[in-house]
């Protein structure tokens, strides 16, 4: 940093990525899960890949946020979308599946079917 305006300028790019968790009425949800055993697993680029995602493609009404442990371990990196009362769960994620479950998913309104557990094997 060497002047005022560089930190301001920092705490007001921040500030928007922080905007893009609060919580918005009537839309939808991704919860990246983020425990340990998400992040040993890859977890941080999936979730900055959605929040990344979300701000470049200018996504209303959609929140991006992190929680704890979602109790499945053993297919972490583990994303859940709540969409009204609707969740979708998708499992072993990584930065590129997330980009596909913007564009299918969040966008498109067609889950992706072949990353959700039910997909499992």
């Amino acid at each position: 940093m060497k002047s005022l305006a560089e930190l301001k300028a920092l705490r007001d790019k921040m500030q928007n990525s922080v905007n893009l968790r609060e919580d918005t009425e009537g839309g939808m949800r991704v919860v990246v899960g983020m425990a340990t055993c998400g992040i040993a697993a890859g977890a941080r680029p999936v979730l900055s890949a959605f929040v990344e995602k979300v701000a470049e493609k200018k996504i209303e009404n959609v929140i991006v946020t992190q929680t704890g442990c979602i109790g499945i371990c053993q297919y972490e990196p583990v994303v859940e979308v709540f969409d009204g009362k609707e969740k979708t769960t998708y499992i072993k994620m990584t930065a590129e599946k997330a980009a596909e479950v913007i564009e299918k998913h969040i966008i498109g309104g067609k889950v992706v079917t072949e990353y959700t557990i039910g997909a499992a094997k």
